[in-house]
């Protein structure tokens, strides 16, 4: 289909100048479109349909949202479509500028119900070029989703970087059980307390274990009974409260994954490294993001994993997976936020620290895998899960380049 080419139902050359924005609400479906329709320039809405009558179908033409439609877009055009003052709307009918076989394969690849994606039958037939190219748009595309809560978050911390950090990686330290817990946990304390207390791991365990309400153990150890105490004088000293602090949880969790840990490594963390944002932003190696995240603990935890019972000595350091985790869902996406508030050009140190991550293994990923030999890498497997949750299981296959590439094929 050629844009150059358009012609109303009566023959008046149409030249599309911008489309205007897409309506989400109700009322036309796109606003303030610009197009010249034989030699009159217009600027209004547009409104899409399969069939002419549709319009009237829908009633639109006793609705006054739908006066300034300047075209009518349909597959067919079945009846003429009136304004108010008796004048024809123009119409683009698009029927006549598909191709046959484009209309075929769409037919074929909307009507796989039963597949876990549409094109599941055909992905193989796409060319690795346009492939690559896709999988890294969606992962960008992926971060300018994540990047929209960051900034969110950042006009909450009245635009302190390192307070925002520390919300995302407090989220991320509870995982998927304990990621929403974790940052009611973060966001009950100001960071400016954490700025004071920072160098000081047992200060910081005390927040922690204090706000989250994990001190509220029968347990009687000297250890304890410090965190305890220190507690009482933190919470009255800073004004601290935790009315609003989710319980974390400990069930279907492994023991190096019990939040008791998670805090204990954060703490340590925190403790380890100040002006942590400033470090990070710095790292444009994965190794060199490796070497920030080397901490462990304190001594108390190397022999436990909760406050009541004691284990074998164990230290309880950052596993490569998790650290990789951390930065795929934490400092990269911070990295992307803040190059793109600062207007930089380009991510390629965001896309380069992706590209030596080993891929995730999850059921999204694995199936796409079954399918198509796909890159391995964390860039690769992040691009596959926004494939899947915002194309696929949408059906949104016309905005999609995989689609885009079956529908054109010509067999």
């Amino acid at each position: 289909m050629s844009l150059k080419s358009l012609q109303t139902t009566t023959q008046e050359p149409i030249i599309l100048k911008t489309v205007g924005l897409p309506n989400v609400n109700s009322g036309p479906d796109f606003f303030n479109a610009q197009l010249s329709i034989g030699t009159q320039m217009w600027a209004g809405n547009v409104e899409i349909h399969v069939k002419s009558s549709d319009w009237y179908v829908h009633h639109h033409e006793t609705d006054p949202a739908y006066d300034n439609v300047i075209l009518h877009v349909v597959w067919e055009h079945n009846t003429e479509v009136f304004r108010k003052d008796n004048t024809p709307i123009p119409t683009l009918e698009l029927k006549n500028y598909v191709l046959a076989h484009t209309v075929t394969n769409y037919t074929n690849l909307i009507n796989q119900k039963n597949h876990w994606i549409p094109c599941e039958s055909t992905i193989l037939e796409v060319d690795s070029f346009t492939m690559s190219h896709w999988i890294e748009r969606l992962y960008l595309e992926r971060l300018e989703t994540k990047y929209k809560a960051i900034e969110k978050q950042l006009v909450e911390s009245k635009h302190d970087w390192e307070a925002v950090l520390f919300w995302q990686i407090a989220k991320n330290f509870g995982l998927k059980v304990n990621g929403d817990a974790f940052l009611s946990i973060a966001k009950s304390i100001d960071f400016s307390v954490i700025r004071k207390l920072q160098q000081d791991v047992f200060q910081l365990e005390t927040l922690f274990f204090g706000q989250s309400g994990l001190l509220e153990t029968d347990v009687q150890d000297s250890y304890i009974s410090d965190l305890r105490n220190h507690y009482k004088f933190l919470k009255n000293k800073f004004s601290l409260s935790n009315e609003g602090v989710l319980p974390v949880q400990f069930f279907r969790l492994r023991p190096p994954n019990f939040p008791t840990i998670r805090l204990a490594q954060l703490a340590y963390l925190y403790s380890q490294q100040t002006n942590l944002f400033s470090k990070l932003m710095k790292a444009r190696s994965l190794e060199k993001l490796y070497a920030v995240f080397e901490g462990a603990t304190s001594t108390f935890w190397e022999t436990h994993y909760t406050f009541e019972k004691t284990s074998k000595f164990t230290p309880k350091k950052l596993t490569k997976s998790f650290i990789n985790l951390l930065i795929i869902n934490t400092i990269v996406p911070i990295k992307f936020a803040f190059n793109k508030f600062n207007r930089h050009k380009t991510q390629d140190d965001v896309v380069s620290i992706m590209q030596h991550i080993p891929m995730e293994h999850n059921r999204i990923v694995d199936k796409f895998h079954s399918l198509y030999a796909f890159g391995k890498t964390a860039l690769d497997s992040q691009a596959l899960i926004q494939l899947k949750q915002n194309y696929c299981s949408k059906n949104k296959c016309l905005q999609c380049a995989i689609g885009s590439a079956l529908l054109n094929r010509n067999s």
